[in-house]
């Protein structure tokens, strides 16, 4: 939980800080136990969800002079990853912190109070392409890369 508490003091208040977090060497990430628990807890439960769902897993909102880029489908179904890294307009792949499983709840992907926010604040207009890595809790890695009006929220 500490862990949590740090990767979101990093992001600033509202989630909105241009501060790059360091993505972990592939080394220091440790592949889980592959089981099918029913509660998507896991890579091989939730796999196949985000490879089908791969033009939600972000977003870009333009909202009050800023952009706001979005990871809520990616954490609603975090229990299943270790790490989501995320590069703009071609930068550098920055790790995109989120909040643990609540493996204890009967939703255990829930998006909580506690959580934090689900997003990251640009300057209004600047974002215009993203990269977004993930890795599941297997250690396998998919990637997308999208153009702002592919992921441009009405």
């Amino acid at each position: 939980m500490l862990d949590i508490l740090v990767a979101l003091i990093a992001l600033g208040s509202g989630g909105g800080s241009d501060a790059p977090m360091v993505a972990a060497p592939a080394s220091a990430l440790v592949a889980e136990e592959q089981v099918a628990t029913g509660k998507f807890l896991t890579a091989l439960e939730v796999k196949p969800i985000l490879t089908a769902t791969k033009g939600n897993w972000v977003a870009v909102r333009d909202y009050d002079g800023q952009d706001l880029v979005y990871v809520t489908h990616l954490w609603a179904w975090r229990c299943g990853l270790v790490q989501i890294e995320m590069a703009v307009n071609g930068g550098e792949y920055e790790v995109w912190p989120m909040p643990d499983c609540h493996v204890d709840s009967p939703t255990p992907g829930a998006i909580t109070e506690g959580d934090g926010l689900p997003y990251r604040a640009f300057p209004g207009g600047s974002v215009q392409q993203l990269d977004v890595r993930i890795t599941y809790d297997d250690l396998s890695v998919d990637t997308i890369s999208v153009a702002r009006k592919a992921v441009l929220m009405p």
